[in-house]
């Protein structure tokens, strides 16, 4: 089983370093590090009183590593969850905020446990996540990456400007499915003729 500080290093290289792309609501990011976390947070590493982007050009490695650690994984509580789910959602935290709970609770909902969809990882969401992975938790993780893969086609059939996101220039998948089937095993992936029936709708 992976240690966090291996899990946060692989999150870091899935990232990437600088971008700053104009179609992303994240704004200029740095491993993964948004510039509005790092303002949350008071990172002004140039020492000028406030926190731009040249200062997210200046975060490291390192930094990230440590920013993901305290603020991604032991804040929120995924540190409770079970090891072997902790990757997944661990990844989806650095991706998509308190969103990585949400779909983590919705999914429990559909399962008929009786919690809140807050995106917060109180005693009640824990025990059901516990309970729900004790028969088949191989089977439950892929669930959740399933998830995880139906999230960001959401996002991108509301929003064409993520379309990019989720399919390359090539047509085939984007970095988000990629990321998602990560953490899913390899009889769930999308087929390529399935990826491109999910999609043909956006043109």
């Amino acid at each position: 089983m992976q240690t966090v500080k291996e899990i946060a290093t692989d999150i870091v290289a899935r990232e990437g370093g600088f971008v700053n792309d104009p179609d992303d609501p994240g704004g200029a990011t740095n491993y993964g590090v948004t510039i509005h976390t790092m303002r949350r947070l008071g990172l002004d590493l140039t020492g000028d009183g406030r926190v731009e982007v040249d200062d997210v050009r200046r975060l490291t490695r390192a930094q990230a590593t440590d920013i993901f650690i305290i603020h991604y994984f032991e804040k929120p509580r995924i540190a409770e969850l079970p090891d072997r789910l902790q990757p997944s959602v661990f990844d989806m935290y650095v991706n998509a905020g308190s969103n990585a709970v949400r779909i983590l609770q919705r999914l429990l909902r559909q399962m008929d446990f009786e919690i809140a969809v807050d995106g917060s990882l109180g005693p009640q969401s824990l025990a059901a996540v516990r309970a729900a992975m004790r028969t088949a938790p191989a089977h439950f993780v892929d669930a959740y990456g399933i998830a995880r893969r139906n999230y960001y086609f959401r996002l991108a059939d509301r929003r064409p400007a993520s379309r990019k996101y989720a399919r390359n220039r090539a047509g085939g998948k984007g970095g988000w499915i990629k990321r998602a089937e990560e953490f899913i095993s390899k009889p769930y992936h999308l087929s390529t003729a399935a990826f491109r029936e999910r999609v043909s709708e956006w043109g």
